[in-house]
């Protein structure tokens, strides 16, 4: 539903984003990553048509943005960041007014508002002057515009920014609701959100793409993935520390931290070795006789592989944009 091909943005001698290309299929919920200046407004803007490529196309449900953008436009909702709304409006008259500039029937006007309302819970400030309204209220009231007319490709920018845990919970059940048979890019900084919504993520850095993948596949470049999280009580951390680096299993001791008498490692595994690694530590605590707090396999950290990723420039350009397997050490 959306093929992106070579897509550069230049301001001036500044180049935003640098002969991008991606496609994505129905079905996919796209988590658009990257730190701040990357480029994920800037494309998210392209793709949508407010702001034209300085090279490259954009393809939207077979209708190019450029050459055909009433048709590609019709397809698309977008929530962008800080989405202005009229103030004097309600929510109401709002959804009203966006769906006749959208040519909908007045019918049809009735019955998706009634449907918008109800997944984004407006009901409560349906009539309320929006200028009232809290920004997590007025983040909805956005949302609500850009499904109104039931697209099939969802540009989200940021959007569950202002709005409290319990309304996070919500918007993001409502995009995994919407994603069947859709096209949704949502554009976040906030990692949880990948994981917890994304069948894909991809993180761009210095307009260009670092990584294309499942957020599985992300958690598991962590350096991380894989390793053994432990915790002792014991009165003698350095002794522990010294017993555990002493074992073959172990390729190498990360973090450490002490909280009274129990004392946290992470371990590195030998590669291929951490079922007996998990059999080692919980031999040595016995024989020591210390108390095994938790004994846990680390996942992998989201953190840990985008402060990597992004650092090391875009995909294929080196080769630490490889996975790593299961308990290897960058």
């Amino acid at each position: 539903m959306i093929e992106i091909r070579n897509l550069t943005k230049r301001f001036g001698a500044f180049t935003a984003v640098k002969n991008l290309s991606f496609q994505a299929a129905p079905g996919e919920v796209l988590g658009f990553l990257g730190p701040n200046g990357a480029g994920k407004s800037t494309t998210m803007k392209m793709v949508t048509g407010f702001l034209p490529p300085t090279e490259g196309t954009v393809i939207v449900c077979g209708h190019d943005v450029l050459e055909d953008p009433r048709a590609a436009k019709a397809r698309i909702g977008y929530l962008p960041e800080g989405a202005p709304l009229y103030p004097d409006m309600t929510p109401r008259s709002m959804m009203k007014f966006v769906g006749a500039a959208r040519g909908m029937s007045s019918g049809r006007i009735k019955e998706r508002m009634e449907v918008v309302t109800r997944l984004v819970d407006l009901h409560k400030v349906l009539d309320q002057r929006i200028e009232t309204l809290s920004k997590g209220f007025k983040r909805r009231v956005g949302l609500a515009l850009a499904i109104l007319h039931d697209p099939d490709v969802l540009i989200l920018d940021e959007p569950t920014d202002g709005l409290d845990p319990n309304q996070k919970h919500e918007v993001r059940q409502l995009i995994r609701s919407m994603a069947k048979g859709k096209v949704i890019v949502l554009s976040t900084h906030i990692l949880e959100e990948v994981e917890a919504v994304c069948t894909r993520a991809m993180i761009v850095a210095a307009g260009q793409v670092c990584f294309d993948g499942t957020p599985a596949e992300l958690r598991g470049r962590s350096r991380y993935a894989g390793a053994i999280e432990v915790a002792v009580t014991t009165a003698d951390a350095e002794g522990a520390r010294a017993a555990f680096e002493a074992l073959a299993s172990v390729h190498s001791i990360g973090d450490q931290a002490i909280y009274g008498e129990e004392t946290r490692f992470v371990l590195f595994p030998v590669n291929g070795s951490r079922n007996s690694l998990l059999d080692d530590v919980q031999r040595i605590s016995t024989e020591a006789s210390w108390r095994l707090a938790s004994l846990s396999v680390d996942r992998g950290r989201m953190d840990d592989v985008f402060r990597t990723v992004t650092s090391e420039g875009p995909q294929g350009s080196n080769s630490a944009v490889q996975p790593m397997k299961s308990g290897e050490v960058a």
